[in-house]
């Protein structure tokens, strides 16, 4: 009996630490959230030279984008949604954005006003239209 109190407590436990970390902030976003944001996790580098794939515009990929597309897209961050969720806005539109945490750059914060790169996959369904974003770098 004292096996199962002490395992019960310790699930419990691990239990309410793992919901603690996904209400903090997600790394590198510190716009408008609508919801928790998960927790920060390790940092990786990434490549941030020259791209071949497309630059296009909200609207161009909302309208003309084939379902895993690759594509990058130049704008702002305008809001946290929930989960990996953001919104996504530049001039002609706005878009879904998936963004996991690991995506951010490492040790740079990114605010609702800041333009960023956004390079990732088109995800075009019957339902939904989002953008699976792969990497994001600030943009002056």
């Amino acid at each position: 009996m004292r096996h199962h109190i002490a395992t019960a407590t310790a699930l419990a436990t691990a239990l309410f630490a793992g919901a603690a970390a996904h209400a903090q902030p997600a790394a590198g976003y510190t716009g408008p959230s609508v919801g928790a944001r998960p927790a920060a996790t390790a940092q990786h580098g990434s490549y941030n030279g020259p791209s071949s794939v497309q630059l296009m515009t909200v609207k161009q990929l909302l309208e003309t984008g084939q379902d895993d597309q690759h594509a990058r897209l130049q704008g702002r961050i305008v809001s946290h949604d929930g989960g990996d969720k953001y919104t996504f806005a530049d001039d002609s539109g706005r878009i879904t954005v998936e963004i996991d945490d690991d995506r951010f750059p490492p040790g740079q914060s990114i605010g609702a006003e800041q333009r960023v790169e956004l390079f990732g996959e088109f995800d075009k369904g019957l339902r939904k239209r989002e953008f699976e974003v792969d990497r994001i770098t600030l943009v002056n």
